[in-house]
This record gives C-alpha cells, structure tokens and sequence, in this order.
C-alpha cells in the first residue's frame, strides 16, 4: 500500500539530534547553539544568548532548540516556548518543557520530558525534541 508506505519515515528521514553546546562567557552572558540533522546532510541550527543562571540556562536552551526547529520548518510551524522547569520526582530529577505550536492558526500545546541524567541543559533540549515530535516525527539522541 503506497499511502502506508508514505507515513512510515525510514530512520534517515527522521530529525535528529546532532549536537549541542552551552558556554557561559567571562560577562556573564550564556550563549547555547542546538544543531539538529535532517537525513544524515542536512543540518539546522538554532542559538539563543543571554544572562546567565540556572533557571536562565534552561530556558535559553530550549530557546536555541525552537530557533533550529523553526529554520528546519522553515518557519511554516511556529514554536512558542511556554516554559521549561527542573523538578524533583520519582528519585530523579526531571526536565519538563512546554511548547506552544500554530498548526493552520490553531494552538496545539506540546509538552515533553526527559529525566535530567547529569546533563540538565542537555535534557532541556532532548525535552523540547520530544514535545515537538507529534508534529515532526519522532528524533533521536543518538
């Protein structure tokens, strides 16, 4: 069946995670750049900058990922960050972000989390991926 066949994306046409980076700048500035990869060529980037804490980190994070979703979309799908918060559950702690999208004028609020493994930017930006997957397909942070 060829309309099954076009729903069902092989592991290279998924979005992936491919790289992130957080540095925090001798004025206090943090500067985070997500890279995100289409069909193993194809690579989309998204930077976010400013002041510099915990709470800040995290946010410019997921900031950086919705700026590499938006020039992956080409800005067709628009991603509103709603906020991104750490919390202690379950014995772990854990990222929970949540994302605000426009599909044909509507708003769809998207939300994903990610136990925070030593990493909590990391997992911020792996959060921000699974939320926005229902409208993207499924990444991978490998």
């Amino acid at each position: 069946d060829a309309s099954a066949e076009s729903l069902s994306l092989t592991h290279a046409d998924r979005l992936r995670f491919a790289g992130f980076d957080f540095r925090k700048l001798p004025s206090g500035v943090g500067s985070a750049a997500v890279t995100l990869e289409w069909k193993g060529t194809e690579k989309y980037v998204g930077r976010a900058e400013g002041v510099s804490s915990a709470f800040a980190d995290l946010r410019l994070a997921v900031e950086a990922t919705v700026k590499a979703l938006a020039e992956f979309t080409r800005h067709k799908d628009v991603f509103e960050l709603v906020g991104v918060k750490s919390v202690r559950a379950f014995d772990a702690n854990v990222v929970m972000v949540s994302v605000l999208a426009r599909r044909d004028g509507k708003p769809i609020q998207l939300v994903g989390c990610r136990i925070a493994d030593g990493d909590p930017l990391r997992s911020a930006v792996l959060a921000t991926l699974q939320a926005t997957n229902r409208l993207l397909g499924p990444p991978s942070d490998d």
